[in-house]
C-alpha cells in the first residue's frame, strides 16, 4: 500500500513539474493571453493612459477529474499619466470613417516615458495539487523613436504550492511524510521579468517566470535519499511577437506566434490569428503545437467593460475523456478619460 501511495505522489509531482509530457508545465496555459499580455509579462504595466482590471476564470480539459482550473486578477496602470499626442476621444460608435481606422494610426506617436505598476493575484488547482501566488510588478517605459517604445518590468511575490493527501486514493496514515496533516503545503518565492517592444502596428515580447529555480519538497527531510516527495520550480521563458494589418479601413488582423519553454520539456509554440472589426467586436483562432485549436470571440462592450470567451479543443488522445476547455476574461478599464472601447497600445 506504501507503495501504490508513492506513486501516486510521484504522479501528482510528476504532472506538476512539468516532465510528465512535453504539454505539462508549472504555469498554466492561457488561450486569449493575446487580449491580457501582463499574465506573462510584467513589462505591460502602466501600458495605458488608464487602470486595467482583468479577472479570468479557465477550466482546462474540462470533463476530466482533476483537471486544471485556474483563476486569476491583475490590475495594472501607469502611475503618472499623460496626454496623448491626439486629445480628442476615439471611442465612439458613429457612422461613417472609422475613427480609429488607418488614418489615425499613420499619426500615432509613442508615449512620453513614465513607470507603472501592477498586481497579480492566481489560484491554479490540478488534481491534489494546488498553487496560490500574489506578486506585484514595477515596469517603466521609454521612447525609442517618435513611434516605437520599450517597456522594461520585475514582478516579485510569494507562492504557496500544497498538496491536499486527501484526495490520494491510496495513502497510507502510518507514512511518515503525511501523519498528523492531509495538507502539505510549502512557501517560495516568485520573481518574473520581461522587455516589451511595441509600435503602432507590432510588438516582440521576451518575458521568464518563476526565475530562480528552486527545489520543491513535502517531505520536510523525513525521507532519507532520494523522495518521489520532491520535485523542482523551474524557470519558464516566453517569446511573443506579432504585426496588425489592415484589411480594409474596419477590420484589422493581428496573426501572432507564442514561443515557450520549459526546463526538461521541448519547445513549444502558439500561432494565432485575432480579426477586429473597429474597436467594437474581434473574433480570433490559435493552434498549439501537438495539443489542439481553439476559437475565441470578444466584445468592447463599453469604455469600461469588455468581455472575451475561448474554447479550445485538444487534439491529443485526451479529447476521448474531455470535453474541451473553456475560458473567459472580464474586463474593466478604469480612469479611461478618452472613453476608448480598444486599448491604444494592445490591441
Amino acid at each position: 500500500m506504501y507503495v501504490i501511495h508513492k506513486k501516486c505522489l510521484a504522479l501528482a509531482l510528476v504532472l506538476f513539474t512539468g516532465v510528465f509530457s512535453a504539454r505539462a508545465q508549472q504555469q498554466p496555459h492561457y488561450t486569449q493571453y493575446i487580449m491580457n499580455p501582463f499574465i506573462i509579462n510584467p513589462a505591460v504595466a502602466g501600458i495605458e493612459n488608464y487602470w486595467d482590471i482583468k479577472a479570468s476564470h479557465r477550466h482546462q480539459w474540462a470533463g476530466l477529474n482533476g483537471s486544471p482550473v485556474t483563476t486569476y486578477l491583475t490590475v495594472h496602470g501607469p502611475l503618472r499619466k499623460s496626454d496623448y499626442p491626439q486629445a480628442s476621444p476615439t471611442g465612439f460608435d458613429i457612422e461613417g470613417d472609422n475613427p480609429r481606422g488607418r488614418a489615425y494610426w499613420m499619426q500615432y506617436e509613442a508615449p512620453p516615458a513614465h513607470p507603472g505598476v501592477g498586481l497579480t493575484i492566481l489560484n491554479d488547482r490540478t488534481g491534489p495539487l494546488s498553487r496560490f501566488s500574489f506578486s506585484g510588478t514595477y515596469a517603466h517605459h521609454i521612447g525609442l523613436a517618435p513611434r516605437t517604445s520599450l517597456s522594461a518590468g520585475i514582478s516579485v511575490g510569494m507562492q504557496s504550492v500544497t498538496l491536499d493527501a486527501n484526495k490520494l486514493e491510496f495513502q497510507d496514515p502510518n507514512d511518515p511524510v503525511i501523519a498528523g496533516s492531509a495538507l502539505l503545503d510549502t512557501w517560495k518565492p516568485e520573481v518574473s521579468a520581461g522587455l516589451w517592444l511595441y509600435s503602432a502596428n507590432y510588438f516582440i515580447g521576451a518575458s521568464a517566470q518563476n526565475i530562480i529555480p528552486m527545489n520543491l519538497g513535502f517531505d520536510n527531510g523525513k525521507v532519507v535519499g532520494d523522495s518521489v516527495y520532491r520535485g523542482k520550480l523551474v524557470p519558464h521563458l516566453f517569446l511573443t511577437t506579432g504585426y496588425r494589418m489592415w484589411l480594409n479601413d474596419d477590420i484589422s488582423l493581428l496573426p501572432s506566434v507564442m514561443v515557450k519553454y520549459i526546463t526538461a520539456a521541448p519547445v513549444s509554440f502558439d500561432i494565432n490569428a485575432k480579426a477586429q472589426y473597429r474597436d467594437r467586436v474581434w473574433v480570433g483562432a490559435s493552434y498549439r503545437y501537438n495539443d489542439g485549436i481553439a476559437a475565441m470571440l470578444g466584445v468592447n462592450i463599453s469604455s469600461t467593460f469588455n468581455i472575451g470567451y475561448s474554447y479550445d479543443y485538444t487534439g491529443s488522445s485526451l479529447n476521448t475523456v474531455s470535453k474541451g476547455s473553456h475560458e473567459i476574461v472580464v474586463g474593466f478599464l478604469i480612469g479611461n478619460r478618452y472613453g476608448d472601447l480598444c486599448p491604444r497600445n494592445i490591441w
